[in-house]
């Protein structure tokens, strides 16, 4: 990463910023519902939260998913890119999680049509996906736009994270300072997430695991919550 071009950090940025018209910060991914049923309460309790799901549910499952699709896209391996789409759409245990990767998928996957990301045949295999998912558009994103794969995926974890953050400043809710210590804390676990996933998506089968029964509770019980801020 230390050998990466000013344009390619510029593009991670452009992927990478809030203002990509993807709608990633409408959901919460049912961290709403946890705080609406008292699993976070505080700054403590807030950060404990986001920082297991990223140590015990990113690590395990979506980021060796994304490392799969992004070698795929690199291989020009179609098949492989349809079988890692389809099983990562099959792990979304709520219909919350379902309609938020494939929103955000579909979303990125028209803004890098529209900017010519990539070049035509594989773009065309972009449009052709049923059911893009978004580490899945994503992973094709930063192979268009030339950047090194573990940038990419440190940059994906990233946006995650601040999103969460985001989420808890909200619905905590937390002052900015808090949410800064937050992310402070936590972005500090992204190299040791990237080092797990490198490894899970080498080991032959790759290991991944997505079990998070919690997570999936929460997520679909925000879908019917009374009253909420974030999508479902």
């Amino acid at each position: 990463m230390s050998d990466m071009q000013a344009s390619q950090l510029a593009a991670l940025l452009q992927l990478s910023s809030p203002a990509l018209p993807i709608g990633g910060y409408s959901y919460s991914q049912g961290f709403e519902a946890a705080v609406d049923h008292g699993l976070v309460n505080n700054e403590d309790s807030a950060g404990r939260w986001i920082a297991q799901q990223l140590n015990w549910v990113m690590a395990q499952g979506e980021a060796p998913a994304w490392i799969l699709l992004f070698d795929a896209w690199s291989d020009r391996d179609w098949t492989q890119v349809a079988h890692w789409n389809d099983w990562f759409h099959t792990t979304r245990e709520s219909q919350e999680l379902r309609q938020e990767t494939e929103q955000m998928g579909w979303s990125l996957v028209k803004l890098a049509d529209q900017l010519n990301w990539g070049e035509a045949p594989a773009r065309q295999q972009l449009l052709s996906q049923a059911n893009i998912v978004y580490p899945a558009a994503h992973a094709y994103c930063v192979h268009a736009l030339d950047i090194a794969k573990p940038a990419g995926l440190a940059a994906y974890l990233f946006t995650w994270l601040e999103n969460q953050v985001m989420a808890a400043i909200k619905t905590v809710p937390l002052g900015e300072m808090a949410g800064q210590r937050i992310l402070n804390d936590v972005r500090s676990h992204i190299p040791a997430v990237c080092d797990e996933a490198f490894s899970r998506a080498a080991h032959a089968p790759p290991r991944l695991a997505t079990l998070a029964p919690q997570l999936a509770i929460v997520s679909a019980r925000h879908e019917t919550q009374y009253s909420r801020l974030f999508r479902s």
